[in-house]
């Protein structure tokens, strides 16, 4: 599965999971306001009825019914409620949507009402299951004399509520539908600017940065537009004598010194010589100032360290060198022991290079490169012996010696 796709399903899983949520419970407040409301309507019915001068008169005469039962139809049509039934103290109704019911005892325990208390809830009498309220009936002394019960069919309830729910199951498709499209759209934007890579892609894109990074000689610090360092490789730490960690998220005028945040600031791309403790290191950056403006910047440290230990050896070697040449000796000859070949030649003329080792400890060949030298110099006469068997040996005496 591709990112673009993976990050859609979730997406459009959040938004489908959000929506329901939130339609279950906006439906769950709906049925609530919507039971409030016919129970303040209920209830202000069956109060009204309760306080009817006619009905309260009524009770008195012969036959209550026949003048309850008109009133309480005409009530219970115009508030659209699915009944309204007055009954005495007894519980012996005066009226009934059924007028077959009316004289017949209630179905439902009046008992509350008939103590004075005001019922609210939902019971099944002879209509079916409804929600319904119940207020007691008073006499002008105050005294019960009957209860007036009015209520709405569970199943109308139910249909009134489904009928509500529709446009709210409209709103939560219109919601999903729209949370998709804006998921893809998130997801179109977030895969630009990954530059439309992979998961695996940037996991292997992000490894080889890291694996670059600590194993590069060179130190790589770089710092954001508010001059706080916000990558620091091991070498880095290394060439500033420092710990990786105390470089992230530092303040870079902190832990840097001054001849590095100069780099740093004016940007160097030839690169800078800088001296940081023990280290001489070559300093580039790309600049963390642009047109006035802060940004932000890369700053690259090379250790030079070996590199000037050796031009400093080269030099000091240079050195010695001219000053060899300076005093006429060439390379590996010591002025030291030219002297003492000089001193021992001059005990010995006519000496061999043999004899001369002998009698300094040197080897035969170290005595023939100084007495050449002091031969090629014009402080020593070279003669060939010709006494000796085979080749002539060569033999040296200082000059002015006869």
């Amino acid at each position: 599965m591709t990112l673009r796709v993976h990050l859609l399903v979730l997406q459009a899983l959040i938004v489908f999971l959000v929506t329901l949520a939130t339609g279950i419970v906006a439906g769950a407040f709906q049925e609530q306001a919507l039971r409030e409301a016919y129970k303040d309507r209920m209830q202000a019915v069956a109060q009204s009825i309760a306080a009817l001068p006619p009905v309260l008169a009524a009770f008195d005469d012969p036959d209550p019914a026949e003048a309850i039962q008109p009133i309480a139809e005409v009530i219970r049509e115009a508030s659209d409620l699915a009944y309204v039934v007055v009954s005495d103290a007894d519980g012996i109704r005066y009226s009934h949507p059924n007028p077959d019911r009316i004289g017949e005892m209630v179905s439902t325990d009046p008992s509350i009402p008939l103590s004075g208390e005001v019922f609210v809830g939902t019971q099944t009498g002879t209509l079916g299951t409804s929600w319904r309220v119940k207020v007691p009936i008073r006499d002008d002394d105050g005294a019960v004399i009957g209860a007036a019960s009015v209520g709405i069919l569970e199943s109308d309830l139910h249909k009134e509520f489904t009928a509500n729910l529709t446009w709210l199951i409209s709103a939560m498709l219109a919601a999903a539908v729209l949370g998709v499209f804006g998921s893809a759209w998130v997801t179109s934007v977030i895969r630009r600017r990954i530059y439309r890579l992979e998961p695996h892609q940037i996991a292997a894109l992000v490894q080889n940065q890291e694996t670059t990074l600590h194993r590069l000689s060179e130190g790589v610090i770089t710092v954001n537009r508010a001059g706080r360092i916000t990558l620091a490789n091991d070498a880095a730490a290394r060439l500033l004598e420092t710990d990786a960690q105390d470089l992230e998220d530092a303040a870079a005028d902190e832990v840097l010194d001054e001849q590095l945040l100069a780099v740093l600031r004016d940007g160097e791309d030839a690169g800078r010589p800088v001296i940081v403790g023990s280290h001489v290191l070559v300093a580039r950056s790309t600049g963390s100032r642009h047109d006035g403006v802060d940004v932000e910047a890369t700053l690259l440290l090379r250790d030079h360290t070996e590199l000037h230990d050796v031009v400093h050896r080269v030099e000091a070697a240079d050195a010695i060198i001219a000053f060899r040449q300076r005093f006429g000796l060439p390379k590996g000859l010591s002025a030291e022991t030219l002297d003492r070949v000089s001193a021992a030649l001059a005990a010995r003329p006519e000496a061999s290079a043999t004899e001369i080792g002998e009698d300094l400890h040197i080897s035969r060949v170290s005595a023939r490169r100084y007495l050449e030298h002091l031969a090629s110099s014009g402080q020593a006469i070279r003669t060939l012996d010709y006494s000796t068997k085979g080749r002539p040996s060569t033999r040296y005496r200082p000059r002015g010696t006869i």
